[in-house]
Order: structure tokens, then sequence, then C-alpha cells
């Protein structure tokens, strides 16, 4: 037994101190700054090491009020190319580094919040306990840690590299290319994906829409080292990171966010809670949208707290089966080295559509819009892909 006087009690505990985590802190301290709020990070950082990145219509008003207070790279449009065209597109795009996200929060949120260097070893609807056995009492618990691999979703994986460069000259590159699909299509889709920070300091991404989680570091490595000897830069490496995220085509959702959770009444959310785009992966507007609905209803107890946000996340899963039906598309109907077709295919379509289609709010014109006129894969394959449950996702991610 610990000797440690327990702790008092707190109104909302938060833990993962990650985006979603983040910003329902950030949400609760705008709206409710009177209620005692801990978010327990085991990391000595909040955020990890990422970059998030949005288009400015994936927001409402509200999640941009949220967002206001980071430091972020913003620019007026973007560009995209593929073997048969480039194209330039006029959407605001929007990123985010982790270490802003953590500077911000520490900024903006009240002394105390922040635990970081935190470990939380379990938790249930009204406690945490921490590493040295303290535990803490919570009218509410949200959990926001990382979702753990699950036999019940199927699909595939997005895998990626990406390198923070300082250019010794300016690169000359104005917008953003998020995706530029002339490179060779290995394994999958393949795209490459590169940001103009600053005049010298530029992103640069390695992605990959694959059948299995594997990240072959040596591979993709080299294959940066080429693409940014080929666009003449020459270079110093300021930062990188490395990803594994599940691009979600089917299964048992209830099953899913069962298994997240050891104890009914805590609140799932972030990733855990199965808020993300299931093609993109995108997850910043839902933590943004969810930050704002979780300090709306900041006073229901802890279990009427998480039935809210299980009802929403259960909704969330039905409004997002069109994006999974294409996945499936994209996964068992085109053969891997084509996939790049169904994309090429997706971005000659009016900019209003392709906005809604990132935003998760595409309309039933939209919908049909996507799946008329000759489709990009065979036909049959396609139809076994649209009636199939989805590809059982093996492996873990990183």
């Amino acid at each position: 037994m610990s000797s440690r006087a327990p702790a008092s009690i707190v109104d909302v505990a938060i833990v993962g101190g990650g985006l979603a985590g983040g910003l329902i802190a950030l949400a609760l301290a705008n709206k409710r700054p009177e209620l005692r709020v801990r978010l327990f990070e085991q990391g000595a950082t909040l955020g990890g090491n990422h970059r998030w990145s949005w288009f400015e219509t994936d927001l409402d008003d509200p999640a941009k009020v949220l967002l206001a207070p980071f430091r972020k790279a913003a620019w007026d449009g973007y560009m995209v190319g593929f073997p048969g065209y480039d194209r330039a597109l006029e959407t605001p795009y929007r990123s985010m580094a982790s270490h802003d996200f953590d500077r911000a929060l520490r900024r903006e949120l009240p002394a105390g919040v922040v635990q970081a260097g935190i470990e939380v070893v379990s938790l249930a609807q009204d406690h945490v306990l921490l590493a040295d056995q303290t535990r803490v009492p919570a009218r509410a618990v949200v959990d926001c840690r990382a979702a753990t691999p699950s036999r019940h979703l199927a699909g595939g994986w997005q895998v990626f590299m990406g390198r923070h460069l300082r250019t010794t000259h300016p690169h000359g590159i104005e917008l953003p290319f998020i995706m530029d699909a002339t490179v060779d299509q290995i394994g999958g889709f393949r795209f490459v994906y590169v940001l103009p920070l600053s005049a010298n300091d530029i992103f640069v991404e390695d992605t990959y829409y694959q059948d299995s989680p594997k990240l072959d570091r040596d591979a993709l490595s080299s294959r940066l080292d080429a693409y940014c000897a080929a666009q003449g830069w020459d270079y110093g490496i300021v930062g990188h990171e490395t990803g594994v995220l599940p691009v979600v085509t089917g299964g048992d959702f209830g099953a899913f966010r069962a298994e997240q959770s050891a104890h009914g009444g805590v609140v799932l959310a972030g990733a855990r809670g199965g808020f993300a785009h299931p093609l993109t992966s995108y997850t910043l507007p839902y933590a943004a949208g969810l930050a704002g609905r979780i300090a709306d209803n900041a006073d229901l107890p802890g279990d009427q707290l998480a039935a809210l946000i299980d009802r929403e996340a259960r909704e969330h899963w039905r409004d997002t089966k069109f994006y999974r039906l294409l996945g499936r598309m994209l996964f068992q109907a085109a053969r891997p080295e084509q996939r790049v077709r169904v994309f090429e295919r997706f971005y000659k379509l009016p900019p209003p559509l392709i906005e809604r289609f990132y935003a998760g709010k595409s309309t039933l014109r939209d919908k049909a819009r996507i799946l008329i006129g000759k489709p990009p894969v065979p036909v049959s394959r396609a139809i076994p892909a649209l009636l199939s449950a989805g590809r059982p996702m093996q492996g873990k991610t990183r």
C-alpha cells in the first residue's frame, strides 16, 4: 500500500497529452476556467514528435478560435501532381509542429494543469492511478492515449517518413505540394509531401498507402535522399519523424470501442475513440470539434459524459461509411501500383467537392460524382470490394 495521501479530487482528468488531450484541456480552460483540470502526459513534452496539417475549410468557427493561439504555417493554396497533370488549388492550408503545440499549451493553460513526465498506470471512471501509486480522484476521466492495435478493424496502412530540412540557399517553393505522385509507385500508392516552412526551411515526407504496417526506414531514407537530390537541394536535417497510421475500411466499431477501454464510464477521445477520417487518417478537425463539445458538457457526471461521447463516436462511424467504402476500393480493387489512378481521377473534380471530402462532409451529389463515370479500377474487382467487410488489419502500428 502507498503511504502517500490521496490527491484532492479534480473535475476532469485527461490522460494523454497528444493532440486530442491538449485541445480538450485548452477548450476547458477557455470555456470553464473555474474547473480543476489535470492533463497527464508520460513524455516530457506535449504532442510528441509530430506535424499536423489541415485545410482551413475542415474547421468550423469555434475550432478556428480554439486553434488561434498556436503558431502555424499558413498558405493560400496548394499543389498536387500526377503522371498526367499538375494542379493548383486555392483552398487555404495550415500546418503545426508539435513543439509549437507544446509551447502554446504551456503558455495558455493555467499553472498546474500540465503534468508532463507523469506515467498513468491505470484509470477508471472516477480516478487515475499514477506510477508512484498516487490515486487522483476525478469526477470525469478522459482517455486520450494512442489507440491499441485492434483485430476488430479492417483496412490498410498509411506509412511515412518525414524530414525538416534547412537549405543553404532559398529553395524557391511558395506553395505546399501536398501530393507529388509523379514518383515511382512502390508497394502501393506513393507520394511525396512538401511544405515550404520558410525561405530556407522545408518539410518533405515520403508516404505510402500500403497493405502492411511495415516501415522500412533504410528504404524510405534512401528514397528521400534521392528525391531531395533530384530537386537540387543542399541542406542539413533539422528534425525527422516516422509514422504508421491505420486506414480503416470496415470492422466492428462497437467491439473496437469496448477493446480500447478496460472500464466503463471513461470518455474515449482522439484516435482511441475512433475520431479520425477513415481514408486520410486526419484527426485534427475532429479533435478540435470534440474538445469544444466536451467543454460544453463538462458539468455532466463522468459516466454520462462518456455515454454522450460514445454516441457521438458511433454517429461519426455511421457518417463516414462512404469513406470506408472508398478505402475498400483503394486497397482491394486497385492493384498496389495502380492505386495512384484513384487519386489522379479524384483530383480532377471541382475544388468545393474536394474540400467537403477532406472535411468528411461529402453530400449525396458529391458521392455520386465521385463514383460515376469510368472507374479507375477494374469493375470485376470493384464490385467484390464494395460488398466486402474489408481486409482484416494485420500487424501493429509503431
